[in-house]
């Protein structure tokens, strides 16, 4: 796969699908900045998290997409197997930076951990290529994007220009509305919450009884520079992650335990 070797190569791939409108909005964002290839689900893999497909089939193809890119490809696995294939078996090299989304929905604060988007990113990450995932508060399949192709073109831009740490990656959550309603932008730390799930009890067709979970989002975090605040005031929020999970503060408190 030829291309100019002055610019940047950029991967773009989502959860959503590959025709998702989220998808197309942020390729479209940031054809300007590189030669750019899409790898992506061949439908939604919302909720996937960190999957990889080990135990099925994974199947790959190109397939005609509406914007200049380089190369367009489906896959039938998850957003993580997408970055995988695309490195491995699609892109001559690894790229310069790895774009997630744009997702259809926030994933701020603990939806971070549930989030195909932002697992795209952070398997970016593992393979230490700068990485973001973009995510529009909006789950309408027809949201407006305008705002957000606007934002993520000044930070991909930024990322290509100063760098991301190695082993980081960025998750950017972007409020609903017109350009002109956003404030500003807020690098943030990830605020504590959780969902209070309820598993509501159905019954198909055949009256047989069946689970669908539900629940309710809490914030117990009450400070100020949170991602949930950043958004709640009409912020764009960037939260730095990394897939080291060490709770480095209770290695103290273990090593007071007797553990032979």
């Amino acid at each position: 796969m030829a291309q100019d070797k002055q610019r940047p190569l950029i991967l773009v791939t989502n959860d959503d699908g590959i025709f998702a409108k989220g998808i197309l909005s942020l390729t479209e964002a940031v054809l300007p900045l590189g030669d750019v290839v899409v790898v992506a689900p061949d439908r939604p893999q919302s909720g996937m998290g960190h999957a990889v497909t080990i135990n099925n089939l994974l199947r790959l193809n190109q397939v005609r997409y509406e914007l200049p890119v380089m190369a367009a490809y489906s896959s039938s696995g998850t957003p993580v197997d997408c970055v995988k294939l695309a490195i491995y078996k699609v892109m001559h090299r690894k790229p310069d930076l790895v774009v997630s989304g744009i997702n259809h929905g926030s994933n701020s604060s603990i939806n971070v951990i549930y989030s195909g988007t932002m697992s795209a990113a952070m398997e970016g990450a593992v393979e230490s290529i700068p990485s973001i995932g973009f995510s529009l508060l909006d789950h309408s399949a027809d949201a407006d994007f305008d705002a957000a192709k606007e934002i993520a073109y000044q930070i991909v831009s930024n990322a290509l220009t100063h760098g991301i740490p190695e082993g980081v990656c960025l998750n950017v959550n972007i409020p609903q509305g017109r350009k002109k309603d956003i404030h500003g932008i807020r690098v943030c730390r990830q605020a504590r919450a959780y969902w209070e799930d309820v598993f509501e009890v159905r019954k198909d067709p055949a009256g047989k009884e069946y689970y669908w979970l539900a629940g309710e989002f809490r914030n117990t975090d009450h400070g100020d520079d949170t991602d949930e605040v950043a958004l709640q005031n009409n912020f764009v929020s960037v939260v730095p992650v990394h897939y080291d999970l060490t709770a480095y503060h209770a290695m103290t408190h273990l090593h007071q335990w007797k553990l032979s």
